[in-house]
């Protein structure tokens, strides 16, 4: 899709504070990766394979589509309907106490490789293999090269890049960075759907990443720290006035069960046969961050793909900046039957104790980590995104990095990433999918 950058991508990509991406994207980054013409695909025919994160034995995840009304073998009908928040505080319809703590996830096991002399004498290690454990857990120590700053490390994949003097200019209002991707899936039995009445349900994903990351060249790799959300609404709130219910379906999960959840699939009935479910379609990828400007919290998010937004994405709901007022739902209040699910979120008692009784309170990273969380998001005007990164007292005193500067360099590092990969199709080298397998991005009906 034709088109330039808006002037304030040009500005982003132009501005001498942000950081560049790798040694070996700087060339094409000076040479106009910001604002121009449209990227095009890289040449080379393969990518690094992004890492698999493993998880230890949990609960098995069932997807909204499972437990919402109506939702079997028929098309989605009755949805939640829309909820406003209450200030006043609402009895608790449950004790607190017996709300169970979801486990936590199992971290990645430490792979152990022996070697055994020729001759039989026992297992030796050789020097290599001696120092492989240690090199890996050490692999926060300082490395300096070509002049850039010590503390720079690879850590979620070969994209993801740690540094230490960005962890520290990063302002306290930035709760949580990250790539964000948004998806839609057709109704069943439509492959491409021709506007929005014919989407049955849209997608958030989150790619969580640490405070101190930074981007080089290369996928995303997968560190099992991926959420899932559900947008029932099918489209995105775009004015103060629109207040759309939201559902963790997934969280902490690797990118293959993001896959399995976004694939298409097959399935009898008794009074319609075979019916088929249709594979998810990216309609957009970016950077995000989850800000607070005191009393409120905000997801906003900056797209880098697609470079310029055309019809499909402006009838969604998106645009290429944006933000959202968030706010989380206690799973221990009532809620009109189309809006709760039959099982809330299992907050331990300390969560349940920070909404001091209320129906509401700020969305938090942490509550992210729960499946069933519902929350809203809340449109914002034009200036959703000036609002959503306020500097705050605090962070300008210690002279950190405005909320906004912090989210443009890591688009800009993300927009040269992607043009070194495979342009819209980095998506799915992303995700760890077969452009085969599912539509291309997707910006006309």
């Amino acid at each position: 899709m034709a088109g330039t950058r808006s002037s304030a991508r040009q500005a982003a990509n132009a501005a001498p504070s942000s950081s560049p991406a790798s040694s070996q994207s700087q060339p094409n980054a000076n040479k106009g990766s910001g604002a121009g013409s449209k990227r095009k695909a890289a040449s080379t025919t393969a990518s690094p394979q992004p890492k698999k994160g493993r998880k230890g034995s949990k609960k098995e995840q069932t997807t909204i589509e499972d437990t919402l009304p109506n939702q079997g073998t028929e098309e989605p009908k009755d949805e939640p309907k829309d909820e406003e928040m209450k200030d006043e505080p609402q009895g608790l319809s449950a004790d607190p106490s017996d709300l169970a703590p979801v486990h936590d996830d199992s971290k990645e096991e430490t792979k152990k490789e022996d070697s055994v002399t020729a001759n039989g004498e026992g297992a030796k290690e050789t020097p290599q293999e001696a120092t492989r454990g240690e090199s890996e857990q050490n692999a926060d120590a300082d490395i300096k090269q070509n002049g850039e700053e010590a503390g720079q490390v690879s850590t979620g994949g070969d994209a993801v890049e740690e540094s230490s003097k960005r962890e520290e200019s990063i302002p306290s209002s930035i709760l949580e960075k990250g790539i964000i991707y948004f998806f839609f899936r057709g109704r069943v039995g439509i492959n491409e759907p021709s506007d929005v009445n014919d989407i049955a349900r849209s997608y958030i994903i989150l790619r969580p990443l640490p405070h101190g990351a930074k981007l080089g060249d290369g996928p995303i790799g997968d560190a099992g720290n991926n959420r899932m959300l559900a947008l029932p609404k099918k489209v995105l709130p775009v004015s103060p006035k629109d207040r759309f219910m939201t559902f963790v379906e997934k969280t902490n999960v690797t990118m293959e069960e993001i896959k399995d959840s976004l694939s298409a699939s097959d399935y009898m009935t008794k009074t319609a046969g075979s019916r088929h479910t249709p594979a998810a379609a990216p309609i957009g990828e970016g950077v995000y961050a989850i800000t607070s400007t005191g009393r409120e919290t905000h997801l906003a998010y900056i797209l880098t793909i697609p470079s310029e937004i055309s019809e499909v994405q402006q009838d969604v709901g998106l645009r290429q900046r944006g933000s959202y007022l968030t706010s989380a739902k206690n799973p221990t209040t009532s809620a009109p039957a189309g809006a709760n699910l039959p099982k809330g979120a299992e907050y331990p008692k300390e969560i349940l104790d920070e909404f001091r009784g209320r129906g509401w309170m700020p969305l938090e990273p942490k509550l992210l980590e729960y499946e069933n969380t519902q929350f809203l998001l809340i449109g914002h005007k034009d200036d959703a995104l000036e609002k959503a990164t306020i500097p705050q007292p605090d962070d300008e005193k210690q002279d950190k990095e405005a909320p906004k500067e912090e989210m443009e360099k890591l688009e800009h590092e993300d927009d040269v990433r992607v043009e070194h990969l495979r342009g819209d199709d980095s998506v799915f080298e992303d995700l760890g999918l077969s452009s085969k397998e599912y539509p291309k991005l997707q910006t006309t009906w």
